[in-house]
């Protein structure tokens, strides 16, 4: 038995060795599980502040990482893992967060992620609005319209051509200023065809 199980560790090491670089993430963090948040909190970030893989942008003011059981007009579950970004975090502006990936001139790669939308009373609005750039340049506006007692997710995707070796990608809140909860997660990046 042992005889068999050798040379299937190999194959296996060996089969794990060789994934090519398109299955491999390139965004570190896309699901903001770094930092930490105690579970029912959230942690602020203000704009020039970095965390894991992330830096914050955009207009003065803060975006927050949310964690667990942590509730604000409805139920706030992450889409993937314990935690999640909030754009809007306390300020409710044009902030965001922007992180840069290793890329190949010529190149298409596809960035997938998923906005959260929180409708309810008070300041909760309706839509939640996430505007995308691609080094520097507006790349799309993403708007989640669907409602629900819970934060409700919704994937989008879109495709880029890399023009140089380091790409920089920025999600910046949309919504208004009366319009708190904008929720980003499970980040990423694919190479869709090599140059």
């Amino acid at each position: 038995m042992a005889a068999r199980i050798i040379p299937l560790a190999l194959a296996l090491s060996a089969s794990l060795a060789t994934i090519p670089a398109n299955a491999r993430p390139l965004v570190t963090n896309g699901s903001f599980e770094q930092p930490v948040v105690p579970d029912g909190t959230y942690q602020l970030f203000n704009t020039g502040d970095s965390f894991k893989g992330w830096t914050v942008i955009g207009d003065p003011g803060n975006v927050a990482i949310v964690s667990g059981d942590f509730s604000y007009c409805v139920p706030l579950p992450a889409k993937k893992g314990k935690q999640f970004l909030d754009l809007t975090g306390t300020s409710d502006t044009a902030t965001g967060v922007q992180t840069s990936i290793n890329t190949q001139p010529g190149a298409t790669y596809r960035i997938t992620f998923f906005v959260g939308n929180i409708v309810g009373s008070g300041n909760c609005g309706t839509t939640t609005t996430v505007n995308l750039l691609i080094d520097g340049v507006p790349a799309g506006s993403f708007t989640n319209r669907r409602g629900g007692d819970t934060l409700n997710w919704k994937k989008f995707s879109t495709e880029f051509t890399a023009q140089n070796a380091t790409t920089t990608i920025a999600f910046v809140n949309g919504d208004p200023p009366d319009d708190t909860g904008d929720g980003l997660d499970a980040v990423s990046v694919r190479l869709v065809t090599a140059p």
